[in-house]
């Protein structure tokens, strides 16, 4: 039976648009309970199918419900990015198109998307041009990808073929990062079969920045096979590691060097900025987020590896039926994981020429701006202490007096952040750093403004006066 598509889908655009047009009025918490949200959903398994219109309704009346408010210039909870409408309305396309971006030959002109979204992200970053990029879900898979191909490089060069040994009696690859990295960094190595055995933890300074000195001596420890990752962008301080110091370390100890660059790598697109990021143009991998200051829908992150031939070697799937040809293009099964998977590379295509060079500089300076106001528009207020040295778009709030014991600052954020989301016109956070609960801020909404911060820095002041109203 031929299927009428035209009306479900015009009714999810519908929707669709309207939700975007009123985001800025959203609450950015949901205005139901799990408990009721379970009600919304759970209304049976159909034994016929329905009306795709009817369907379309009752979703949409759902799921608004239980959504938080990224999309929203009020959403600075974790570092996520607002989702460029033109971004959006590209993925429409792709889904309705509906195309599997495994090879070339099974999507043409999402694999030639990819390739030239790839030759403008390596522009934009500043990285050396012939590396290649892998399309990925976000930072996380990317910077599996990423070390994935440095384990079988760093093996490969000390004459050990991963593909045809196995890890099983392999030489043991150290690898070396800051006390602070990412979570998600050791989470990919876990993946990839490194233990703590593995990891020698380099010491950070007050900001979370490695200290090249202790990664000098570490590295001299050390024989064989050796993997350094560094951090642009800390994620609770928003500071960048040494990168020139690191880069020379490691290419003296013939170590591949990984920048996790998840929302930091981006100020290299930012000549007023991109000093802060000097030296990562010397790493062998990048990993970053196209759905962070790129503006991106969900889900994209860039797997970026120096040399291509390594990265397909750990990445590549081959079978008789994932057939070439010699006029073939990309095909980005090569320098992923997922044979299986969305057409992401339109979405980022369209979204950088919505952007424009100019677009991504003007939003990466608003927001380090907008950091920066907060933290002068705080800085008065007796009992609330910014942490960190704002450099970028993150700031790490303290509340209490020097003299209390980390139980009670602790509580206190716990608190202050209760009494915001009671308020629900500001999303935030909370974190540990350095043994201390934080309230952390990222500003990273394509539409905050001063304004909008000014508004957060009220709501904070607010918060923190019923709570030490109380004490």
């Amino acid at each position: 039976m031929a299927e009428e598509s035209g009306p479900t889908l015009r009714r999810a655009f519908e929707r669709a648009v309207a939700y975007r047009e009123r985001a800025a009025a959203v609450p950015p918490r949901p205005t139901a309970s799990l408990a009721e949200l379970r009600g919304l959903f759970d209304i049976g398994l159909p034994a016929e199918g329905r009306d795709g219109v009817e369907i379309i309704e009752t979703l949409a009346d759902a799921g608004e419900q239980g959504l938080i408010g990224i999309t929203s210039p009020q959403f600075f909870g974790w570092v996520m990015g607002a989702s460029h409408p033109v971004g959006v309305a590209a993925e429409f396309l792709a889904a309705a198109w509906g195309q599997n971006a495994a090879t070339y030959q099974t999507a043409p002109a999402a694999a030639v998307a990819e390739e030239i979204a790839s030759d403008w992200l390596l522009e934009l970053l500043d990285l050396p041009r012939q590396s290649s990029v892998g399309f990925t879900t976000g930072a996380t898979m990317a910077s599996f990808i990423c070390l994935s191909a440095a384990r079988t490089d760093v093996l490969f060069k000390a004459g050990w073929d991963l593909e045809e040994e196995g890890l099983t009696s392999a030489p043991e690859v150290h690898v070396f990062l800051g006390e602070e990295a990412h979570a998600t960094i050791h989470s990919g190595l876990r993946y990839l079969g490194f233990g703590e055995r593995q990891k020698i933890q380099i010491v950070v300074d007050d900001q979370g920045r490695m200290c090249p000195d202790d990664l000098e001596r570490k590295l001299m420890t050390k024989r064989g096979p050796k993997i350094v990752i560094a951090q642009a962008g800390h994620i609770n301080s928003g500071a960048f590691d040494p990168l020139p110091a690191i880069a020379k370390l490691a290419q003296v100890h013939e170590a591949w060097l990984h920048v996790d660059g998840a929302f930091g790598l981006w100020v290299r697109s930012v000549p007023a900025m991109a000093g802060l990021c000097a030296g990562a143009e010397a790493a062998d991998s990048w990993s970053t987020d196209g759905h962070k200051w790129l503006q991106v829908p969900y889900d994209s992150g860039f797997a970026i590896v120096k040399n291509e031939i390594a990265h397909k070697r750990a990445m590549d799937t081959s079978a008789s039926y994932i057939t070439a040809s010699a006029d073939d293009g990309r095909s980005p099964s090569q320098f992923g994981p997922e044979l299986s998977r969305r057409a992401r590379g339109f979405a980022v295509w369209a979204t950088i020429q919505a952007l424009g060079r100019r677009g991504i500089e003007e939003m990466l300076i608003r927001h380090t701006q907008c950091a920066k106001h907060l933290r002068d528009f705080l800085a008065n207020e007796p009992g609330i202490e910014v942490l960190n040295e704002v450099v970028i778009n993150q700031v790490a709030v303290g509340f209490g007096e020097e003299d209390e014991p980390d139980i009670f600052r602790d509580d206190h954020v716990r608190r202050v952040i209760d009494e915001i989301w009671q308020e629900n016109t500001s999303y935030v956070g909370g974190a540990t750093w350095k043994g201390r609960g934080i309230l952390r801020v990222s500003t990273i909404s394509r539409t905050t403004e001063i304004a909008d911060i000014e508004q957060l820095g009220s709501s904070i002041i607010r918060a923190w006066r019923r709570v030490r109203g109380r004490e």
